[in-house]
């Protein structure tokens, strides 16, 4: 089922979420919902609680061909490169609008899977930026807090004109 994403400044996406105790069939739903709503924005990740689920749950497909996504639970970047890979980021919460951000390009990442076990992988480059833009989301951020104020309070106010359209 695709969900309705919560718009910005919805103060839910500001809290951090919930971890998850356990995957269960409730859990897989979610997901499969978030992998649904993902594909129909089209993007390449989505977060709980963009959806308005506060728990620490993501997707992300960066594949050509669609239909690879990894399904995360409770994710923490353990090692993350030095060398930053620049990205245009956006958000269907805040549409209309986006901007370059310095993130590192590759990141190892333990998550619980959709199996219910704990697994180690590394992203890179779009893999690596939607990974961590997710986290960013389940850490109640979104991607713009990452511009200094000037940017962040230009991208806000160009957001607000193109909602007042």
């Amino acid at each position: 089922m695709i969900r309705p994403v919560l718009p910005w400044p919805d103060p839910r996406l500001c809290r951090p979420a919930a971890p998850v105790e356990a995957i269960s069939d409730e859990i897989r739903a979610i997901w499969d919902d978030m992998v649904e709503t993902m594909d129909a924005m089209p993007g390449y990740g989505l977060a709980a609680p963009q959806i308005g689920v506060p728990l620490r749950l993501a997707v992300v497909d960066c594949s050509l061909e669609r239909g690879q996504a990894v399904r995360i639970a409770n994710p923490e970047i353990l090692h993350a490169s030095a060398r930053l890979r620049r990205h245009e980021e956006a958000s269907p919460n805040l549409p209309g609008v986006a901007a370059a951000i310095d993130r590192p390009r590759a990141a190892t990442v333990r998550f619980m899977s959709s199996d219910g076990a704990v697994e180690e992988r590394d992203f890179v480059d779009l893999w690596a930026t939607s990974v961590q833009h997710q986290i960013d989301h389940l850490d109640g951020k979104m991607y713009f807090d990452r511009l200094s104020k000037l940017r962040r309070d230009r991208l806000l106010k160009r957001a607000g004109k193109l909602q007042r359209r």
